[in-house]
């Protein structure tokens, strides 16, 4: 049984009992549904872990970082003397529910250690020789951390996607700072590890696809297949390190604007070094995809083949690693249609 923090624009809703049923009946029977909440901020990140399943964090482009403590019934508004209003990202750390990360607009990145109570900011990003060229097209007098995601086997080591201009790290826990390295993709909005094979790193951007196979020193851009290259979110099969899911469109408008929406949905086994590692475009396979879609969200479910994606439309789970997806019956808010996704948490 899974709960799923969703996060929209329009706010956030929480899908309780995914995957719980009684033999013979559909898994949506079990579903119960909450909210939404938090309507009345512009939200733009949510994270939660499964080893604090009632806690979950959700930033806001408005009004800063709020925190649930009871499976999202009731939020409030943590780190305030500390963290900007512009929250763009936030991370629970998955080696300790009580170490979350937030990145912010302008480019920063703090550290809690205590679930939230209390927030010290990282080293400066600025300080690094690139930060000069990093711009975030529709606003490009600033910039933000658009993901921070921690290795599996290191909790110092730490990935930070700027939008736009750099995918940096840091080994230390965030006293120091690595420059990007020059393999690196410009625009990276989200990124995935399997916990089995934290070396393998797999990259989604609007410049495209990227993934590493050496804990983040090179990169590679296996593009076979995919023929939509501004990517949004990317996923890892919980049972299988080699097969990766990813959200993909045309350019940026056709990903976020729901005039000119087109967004879809891909798949790929192996890794560069395997040979055969096309991408193959996941169509009518009970995701909506094509014209009219805003692109989804994705995220990793807790059993072998269980991933999940989050769209304008609905909640949608597959068990098979993306053969077949099976949209969830929860009570969909109108609220939520036409849109973006901004995240989505199972835990």
């Amino acid at each position: 049984m899974a709960t799923c923090y969703a996060a929209s624009r329009a706010g956030v809703l929480v899908v309780s009992g995914v995957g719980e049923s009684d033999a013979g009946s559909d898994e949506a029977r079990a579903v119960e549904s909450a909210g939404p909440t938090l309507t009345d901020h512009d939200v733009e990140c949510l994270d939660a872990a499964s080893d604090a399943p009632q806690r979950a964090f959700c930033g806001t482009f408005d009004a800063g970082l709020y925190r649930t403590t009871d499976g999202g019934a009731s939020w409030t508004r943590v780190g305030s003397a500390a963290l900007p209003e512009s929250v763009t990202s936030v991370t629970v750390s998955p080696r300790d529910p009580d170490v979350v990360y937030a990145g912010t607009e302008p480019s920063a990145v703090y550290r809690s250690t205590d679930g939230g109570d209390t927030w010290t900011e990282l080293a400066e990003l600025t300080d690094l020789p690139s930060a000069p060229e990093w711009s975030f097209p529709p606003r490009p007098d600033t910039h933000h951390v658009r993901w921070i995601e921690v290795d599996p086997a290191d909790p110092a080591h730490l990935y930070v996607a700027v939008e736009a201009g750099a995918l940096i790290q840091t080994h230390d826990g965030g006293d120091t700072w690595e420059e990007r390295s020059p393999t690196t993709r410009r625009d990276t909005h989200s990124m995935a590890i399997h916990p089995g094979a934290p070396d393998r790193v797999r990259a989604a951007a609007g410049d495209g696809y990227a993934e590493s196979d050496d804990g983040g020193r090179s990169w590679t851009f296996p593009q076979e297949g995919l023929k939509h290259r501004y990517c949004w979110s990317v996923a890892i099969d919980p049972g299988d390190p080699d097969r990766v899911l990813l959200t993909a469109a045309a350019s940026a408008r056709r990903a976020h604007a729901p005039e000119r929406a087109a967004s879809y949905l891909y798949r790929r086994d192996g890794s560069e070094s395997d040979g055969d590692t096309a991408w193959e475009r996941l169509d009518g396979t009970g995701v909506p995809t094509g014209e009219g879609v805003l692109r989804p969200t994705l995220a990793s479910g807790t059993d072998a083949g269980e991933l999940f994606a989050l769209t304008d439309r609905g909640l949608y789970r597959t068990t098979d690693g993306g053969d077949a997806f099976k949209q969830i019956d929860a009570a969909w808010p109108d609220s939520f249609r036409e849109r973006t996704t901004r995240g989505l948490a199972i835990v």
